[in-house]
C-alpha cells in the first residue's frame, strides 16, 4: 500500500484496489479486521513517563532533598527513631504528591480523548459519524467546508472544493480540487489535485474520498507534526501561584534561618536546630497547591462535561468565571434548531403548511382546502428549489427516507442543516423527492452557501437539456439579484411595487418568530464556461416564494438568560437572520427591551467608523444580519471595552472571531471542525444554559482554589508563627522536626485536596463578574489569611505556655500544642468553605469527601496521641478531657469570632440597604 500511488489511477481503480464498493462503504466486520491489521488513524505521541519515573520525581524537590540529607545526617548519630519516622512521612508526602500529579494528567488525557475529531463514513451502505482515529484504509469518506481531514484520500466526487495545504505547503493560498487522474509523477503535494490530506482544511465545498493512507503512514504522520489542544499551557493563575510560591519559599527560609539562629544563639543543640528549621520550612511552604490547583481545574472540567460541554483547554476554566459579555448565536443556541416550514408566500397564493419538526405528517392549504401535490407551475418550481438546492438528508434509524418509506411512523432525523432539512420535509408533504426528481434532472454545478453573500444556488440540467439556477438565500439578498418574477405562472417583471410588497410581508413574517427566505430560479439557455463564475450566473433571476420557518425559543434560555442578568453577565445576540425575526425571538426570551436596546444591522455596522464602535455598541442588544467579519469586529471592541467575552459559533468563517474571544465556543451538534480547532470549549447540545452552566462552574472553580489559598496560607502561617514566638520568648521549641512534618501531612493533604468537590454556593451567580485583572488575593482574603493565621499561632503558644506552667512536663506541653495546631486546621477548614458565611449557617456535612478527609486526619493525630507505639515515635503522651476541653476551645475559638464577624456584618448590611431605601 505504501508503494501504490494512487493519484496516478482512476477513481474506479482505486477502489478496486482497496476492495470497497463506493455505493456501500466497508462492512463493520471488513473495518475491524484493517483496524487490527494498519491500527489506529493517529499520530504516535513520544514514550510517557513511567510511574516509577513520576515517583522518584516527587523526591526532587530542593527542600525534599535537604530533608532526606537531614534524615541520613540523623541516622549517622544515631537518631534511628527519628531518621526512620521522617524518612517515612517524606515517603507519605511523596506518595500523596504523586497522587495528585496522576490525577492532574489523567483529567487533561482525558480531555484529549474527548477532543478527538469526528469524521462521516460509510460503512454498510449507511453514512455515520465515528471518531477519525478508527479511520482505515478503503473506507468511504464525505467532507464538507470546514472539515479537517483527519486521512489521506483520493477524491472520486468533488463540488467546488477548495482546500488549505498550508500545514503541509506552508502555500496559505486555497487549492482547487478535482477527480482527474494525474498522467505523471508529481512530487509535489499540491500539484496531486486530485487528493486530499491529512491536516488540511475544506475552505469550500463538498466531497467524498477513499481513505489511502492513515495514521503514521499519511503525510502529515511523515513529518510527525500532528497540531493537538495546548494542554499543558499553564494559566494566568497558575503562573502568579507559582510566583508566589517562589516569594514564599524565600520569605519562609529567611524566617525559619532566622529561628535557627536564634535557637542556636540561645544554646540549643546546633544539629536540632537545624532538624526544625528544615522541618519547618517543609511545612511551611505549600509546596502542593500547584497539583491542588491542576486537580481543581480538572474536576471543574468534568462537571462542565456533565452538563455537555467539552472543555479543550484546562486554562479557560479560569476565565470562565471572569465572563460578562456572552455574544449568542440564535439559531439552535436560543432556539431549539427544531426548523419548521409554516408559511409559503406567492405573489399570486399563499400556502400554510401544517406539521411539526421533521415529521411527514402534515399538509399545505391554500384558501382552506388542503392539497396533498404540488398545482401549479410556480408551486412545483418552489418545491423543486427546496429539494434540489439543498444538502441535507432526511433518514429514518439510519435509512435514507425515499418514496416507499415516507408514510411509516417512525423517528425522522436530519443529517445535515436543520433549515435545508425543513425545505426537504415541506417538499415531501407535497409528494416532491429529491431521488424523483433527480432521475430527470442532473446537478451540474453547486455554489455553496457564501456567508457574505448570504446566498446558494444550484445548477441543474432538465429533462429539455436546459439549464436551470435555483437559488435560496437571505430575500434582501436574493431580490437584489432579481429582474422578473412569476404571478399566476406567468413570467412578469418584478417592479419597484412588487418588490416592496414582497419585503413588507418578509417584515411581517418575521415579527411572527418566522425565519425567511427568498427563493429564485432562472433557466439559462445553454452552457458558457463563463457561468463558472457565480457573478455570471446568479443575475437576473425570476422571484418564486418566501418561506417562513419557525424555530421555538428554547425554554432553559430564557431562565439561563435571566440568570446571567441577575450574575451581571450581559447576553448578546448575534444572528444572520431578520432583525425582526431576532427581536421577535429576543422578546420572547425577554432580552430585548424597546426602550433602551438597540439592534444593529451588518449594514449599518458598515458605516460606522472603527474608532466609534465602543459608543456605538453600548447598548446594543442584536446584531442582525451580520456577516463572520463583523462578527470579529463586534469581539474585538467588546474586547477593547474592557470587557470578558465569550464568543459562539459553528462555520469555517467563525474561526477568527473564536479566536479572538476570550472564551471561544463551538457548536458540537452543527459546527465545523475549524470552527471546534478554533475554540476553547464545545457544546455538545449547542445550548444557550449550557454556556451559563460552565460559567457557573468556571465561578465555582475560582472559588475553590481561593479556598485552598485561604486554608494552606493561613495553616502554614500558623504553624510558623508558632515557632518564632516559642523561640523569641525563650520558650523550649514548642514542636519537634517529626511533629511539624506530621502536622503538614495530616492537615494540608486530604482536607485541602477536599475542598475541591466543594459544590457551588447559591448566591454564586448573584454576584458580578471579577474584573479581568482582579488579584487572586482581592476582596479581603490576604486579610482574611493574615488574620486567621495569627489567631492560630497565638492560641496555640498560649496552649504551650499553659500546659509547660501546669504540667511541668515538656512532652505534654508539646502534645497539647501539637494536637491543637491540628484541631486548629480542622476547624479552619470548615470556616474556608464560604466567603461570605460562616459554618454555624452552612453546616459541616455540606462536603462528603471533606467529611472524610477530616475523619482520616482526626483519626490519624488521635492514633499518635494515645496508641503507645507511636508515642515513642512522635514524643507524645495520652491527653486527659481536660486538655482536651482546652484545645477544643482554643481550636475553635476561630469559628466563634468568624460567625461573630459575619453576624456584624450581615447587620450592618441590612441597616445599609435601610438608609439606603
Amino acid at each position: 500500500m505504501k508503494d501504490y500511488k494512487e493519484y496516478l489511477h482512476e477513481s474506479n481503480d482505486v477502489a478496486k484496489y482497496f476492495n470497497v464498493n463506493i455505493e456501500q462503504g466497508l462492512s463493520s466486520a471488513e473495518s475491524k479486521i484493517r483496524l487490527r491489521k494498519y491500527g489506529y488513524n493517529e499520530i504516535t505521541e513520544k514514550e510517557k513517563e513511567t510511574i516509577w519515573k513520576k515517583i522518584l520525581s516527587q523526591f526532587k524537590d530542593f527542600m525534599v532533598l535537604i530533608l532526606i540529607g537531614a534524615t541520613i545526617v540523623s541516622l549517622l548519630l544515631g537518631e534511628y527513631t527519628d531518621a526512620i519516622t521522617i524518612l517515612i512521612i517524606v515517603i507519605l508526602n511523596a506518595v500523596l504528591g504523586f497522587v495528585q500529579e496522576f490525577r492532574a494528567e489523567k483529567s487533561i488525557e482525558m480531555l484529549k480523548k474527548l477532543s478527538t475529531p469526528h469524521a462521516k463514513v460509510l460503512r454498510n451502505g449507511f453514512w455515520q459519524e465515528i471518531s477519525t482515529k478508527h479511520l482505515v484504509p478503503g473506507d468511504i469518506i464525505s467532507f464538507r467546508a470546514g472539515d479537517k481531514i483527519s486521512a489521506d484520500c483520493r477524491l472520486y466526487e468533488v463540488n467546488n472544493v477548495e482546500v488549505n495545504e498550508s500545514l503541509l505547503t506552508g502555500e496559505s493560498i486555497p487549492v482547487s480540487k478535482n477527480i482527474k487522474k494525474i498522467i505523471k509523477e508529481v512530487s509535489s503535494v499540491n500539484d496531486r489535485k486530485n487528493m486530499i490530506y491529512a491536516g488540511t482544511i475544506i475552505i469550500a465545498g463538498i466531497a467524498k474520498g477513499i481513505v489511502c493512507r492513515t495514521g503514521m503512514s499519511t503525510e502529515m504522520g511523515e513529518i510527525a507534526n500532528l497540531l493537538q489542544i495546548d494542554s499543558n499551557s499553564k494559566t494566568i493563575l497558575e503562573r502568579n501561584l507559582k510566583y508566589l510560591g517562589n516569594r514564599l519559599l524565600l520569605f519562609c527560609l529567611g524566617i525559619c534561618l532566622s529561628i535557627v539562629l536564634i535557637g542556636i544563639l540561645k544554646g540549643e543543640p546546633i544539629f536540632f536546630m537545624c532538624m526544625s528549621g528544615i522541618s519547618l520550612a517543609v511545612a511551611a511552604i505549600p509546596e502542593g497547591l500547584p497539583a491542588i490547583v491542576t486537580i481543581a481545574l480538572a474536576l471543574g472540567v468534568q462537571k462542565i462535561i456533565k452538563k455537555n460541554a467539552i472543555i479543550r483547554k484546562l486554562p479557560i476554566i479560569e476565565t470562565l468565571g471572569c465572563v460578562n459579555v456572552i455574544c449568542s448565536d440564535k439559531t439552535g443556541t436560543l432556539t431549539k434548531n427544531e426548523m419548521t416550514v409554516k408559511k409559503i408566500f406567492m405573489l399570486d397564493e399563499d400556502y400554510q403548511v401544517t406539521g411539526d419538526g421533521y415529521s411527514l405528517h402534515g399538509q399545505f392549504i391554500r384558501n382552506e382546502q388542503s392539497i396533498s401535490t404540488a398545482e401549479g407551475q410556480s408551486l412545483k418550481e418552489c418545491l423543486k428549489a427546496f429539494t434540489l438546492c439543498n444538502n441535507a438528508i432526511l433518514q429514518k434509524n439510519k435509512i435514507e427516507i425515499n418514496e416507499k418509506w415516507r408514510r411509516e411512523e417512525s423517528n425522522w432525523s436530519i443529517d445535515g442543516d436543520p433549515t435545508e432539512g425543513a425545505l426537504i420535509v415541506a417538499a415531501a408533504k407535497c409528494n416532491m423527492w429529491r431521488e424523483t426528481i433527480e432521475k430527470s434532472n442532473k446537478k451540474i454545478k453547486e455554489f455553496s452557501f457564501d456567508s457574505f453573500l448570504k446566498i446558494m444556488s444550484v445548477l441543474y440540467a432538465n429533462e429539455k437539456k436546459e439549464l436551470v439556477l435555483y437559488t435560496k438565500g437571505a430575500p434582501e439578498k436574493v431580490l437584489e439579484l432579481c429582474t422578473h418574477c412569476y404571478i399566476n405562472g406567468t413570467r412578469n417583471e418584478l417592479t419597484n411595487a412588487l418588490s416592496e410588497k414582497i419585503l413588507n410581508e418578509c417584515n411581517t413574517m418575521g415579527k411572527k418568530t418566522m425565519r425567511v427566505l427568498a427563493i429564485a430560479t432562472r433557466k439559462i439557455p445553454r452552457w458558457d464556461e463563463s457561468y463558472s463564475n457565480r457573478d455570471m450566473v446568479e443575475c437576473n433571476l425570476d422571484f418564486l416564494a418566501l418561506v417562513g420557518m419557525i424555530d421555538p425559543a428554547r425554554e432553559e434560555a430564557r431562565e439561563a438568560i435571566q440568570i446571567c442578568k441577575n450574575a451581571g453577565i450581559r447576553t448578546i445576540m448575534i444572528t444572520g437572520d431578520n432583525p425582526n425575526t431576532a427581536v421577535a425571538i429576543a422578546k420572547e426570551l425577554k432580552m430585548f427591551n424597546e426602550d433602551k436596546d438597540i439592534v444593529l444591522t451588518g449594514q449599518e455596522i458598515e458605516k460606522i467608523p472603527r474608532d466609534q464602535y465602543k459608543k456605538a455598541f453600548k447598548n446594543v442588544r442584536i446584531f442582525a444580519r451580520v456577516s463572520p467579519r463583523h462578527k470579529l469586529e463586534i469581539v474585538k471592541s467588546l474586547k477593547h471595552s474592557g470587557n470578558i467575552v465569550a464568543m459562539t459559533g459553528d462555520g469555517i468563517n467563525d474561526a477568527p472571531a473564536l479566536k479572538e474571544a476570550d472564551v471561544g465556543i463551538a457548536m458540537g451538534k452543527n459546527g465545523t471542525d475549524v470552527a471546534r480547532e478554533s475554540s476553547s470549549m464545545i457544546l455538545m447540545d449547542d445550548n444557550f444554559a449550557t454556556i451559563v452552566a460552565a460559567i457557573e462552574e468556571g465561578r465555582g472553580v475560582y472559588a475553590n482554589i481561593r479556598k485552598f489559598l485561604r486554608y494552606l496560607l493561613a495553616c502554614n502561617t500558623g504553624e510558623v508563627l508558632t515557632m518564632f514566638l516559642g523561640i523569641l520568648i525563650s520558650l523550649p521549641i514548642p514542636l519537634l522536626p517529626v511533629q511539624i512534618l506530621w502536622v503538614n501531612l495530616v492537615t494540608d493533604g486530604l482536607p485541602a485536596m477536599a475542598l475541591g468537590f466543594d459544590k457551588n454556593s447559591k448566591k454564586i451567580m448573584q454576584e458580578l463578574p471579577r474584573q479581568r485583572k482582579e488579584k487572586i488575593f482581592s476582596r479581603g482574603l490576604l486579610r482574611k489569611i493574615i488574620y486567621r493565621g495569627i489567631q492560630i499561632g497565638i492560641t496555640s503558644i498560649l496552649i504551650f505556655i499553659w500546659s509547660l506552667s501546669y504540667h511541668q512536663d515538656i512532652n505534654y506541653a508539646r502534645t497539647m500544642v501539637f494536637t491543637t495546631l491540628v484541631f486548629s486546621q480542622i476547624c479552619h477548614v470548615f470556616d474556608c468553605r464560604s466567603e461570605s458565611s460562616n459554618v454555624f449557617k452552612i453546616g459541616i456535612f455540606g462536603n462528603y469527601y471533606l467529611n472524610i478527609a477530616v475523619l482520616i486526619s482526626i483519626t490519624l493525630q488521635l492514633a499518635v496521641i494515645y496508641i503507645p507505639y507511636m508515642q515513642n515515635i512522635f514524643y507524645t503522651v495520652s491527653l486527659g478531657w481536660i486538655e482536651w476541653v482546652l484545645i477544643l476551645f482554643a481550636s475553635g475559638i476561630g469559628l466563634i469570632t468568624s460567625g461573630i464577624k459575619t453576624l456584624f456584618s450581615m447587620e450592618n448590611k441590612v441597616a445599609y440597604k435601610a438608609v439606603s431605601k
